[in-house]
């Protein structure tokens, strides 16, 4: 679900500046009502931060972890970490984020380097929710016109399918778990919307419930899921009888299948959407 994204002016206000640094990351590791956290269903809350890894911090690392991590429980506001670059600042910030056990926001000045952090921490946390959510454009041009030739140039973007299943796994992560880590770019700072209507979108599926199919493909389309019988892809459903099939957004290579007696659901399995099993 992506909202049109808004740019405000902006603020030279430090103090400003810093408010809506908080606001923002208050909202992306999910400090929400409580009312909207027990609406979520929430199959899987997930697990501590541990790190897998045949390496140990040595050298400068321990006595920068332990610092850091003293910093953030006596609630500092900035902390910097000097020292060689690469792996070693990162296997760091993992150390630190193991011990705090928090969620973690990390965020990078361009795609490159976030996609880096990204593979860096995903390697060293491969049980807990690493995440990437940057621009999904590969190529953005925007309207514009030229007086001198009197050239209207129409807008035109390309969007990354794999960038844009990121995103929405990234956000689904962030409602569902507690173990999340997100790996983002500027961009990240633009809204995608506020997290209670994200959170009141959501659909609960669990097997042996009450629900009518026909209701449950009218909530996929206005959650923007097109039904597509014949070219299964990501963000579609498909019905075949008392069967409905869906390719959630979040997902790469695994898709539902849900089985209905009447208006009850009788089973959620699920399977390869190339293959059927």
């Amino acid at each position: 679900m992506n909202k049109a994204h808004s740019l405000n002016r902006p603020d030279s206000s430090a103090e400003n500046q810093a408010r809506r640094q908080d606001k923002f990351f208050e909202q992306l590791v999910g400090t929400t009502t409580p009312d909207l956290k027990s609406s979520v269903a929430t199959q899987d809350a997930g697990q501590a931060f541990e790190i897998v890894s045949e390496f140990k911090p040595s050298g400068d690392q321990p006595s920068a972890i332990g610092e850091l991590t003293q910093g953030l429980e006596n609630s500092l506001r900035d902390q910097v970490l000097l020292g060689v670059t690469g792996s070693g600042k990162t296997f760091s910030m993992a150390h630190v984020i193991q011990n705090v056990q928090r969620p973690t926001l990390i965020l990078a000045p361009n795609k490159t380097l976030a996609a880096q952090l990204f593979g860096e921490m995903k390697t060293f946390f491969p049980n807990n929710a690493v995440e990437y959510f940057v621009s999904y454009y590969d190529y953005y041009l925007p309207e514009a016109y030229v007086p001198r030739t009197d050239t209207y140039v129409e807008k035109e973007a390309s969007i990354n399918e794999q960038i844009d299943r990121m995103r929405h796994s990234a956000t689904r992560a962030l409602l569902e778990r507690e173990d999340v880590i997100i790996v983002a770019s500027v961009s990240s700072i633009y809204g995608i919307g506020a997290v209670e209507t994200y959170g009141k979108m959501t659909v609960i599926l669990k097997a042996g419930s009450s629900l009518d199919p026909q209701n449950l493909r009218k909530r996929l389309v206005e959650l923007q899921y097109r039904r597509n019988d014949t070219n299964f892809q990501r963000g579609c459903f498909r019905a075949r009888g008392d069967i409905l099939e869906i390719f959630p957004a979040h997902l790469e290579d695994r898709a539902w299948r849900l089985s209905f007696f009447g208006e009850e659901l009788e089973s959620i399995q699920e399977f390869d959407p190339l293959t059927g099993e």
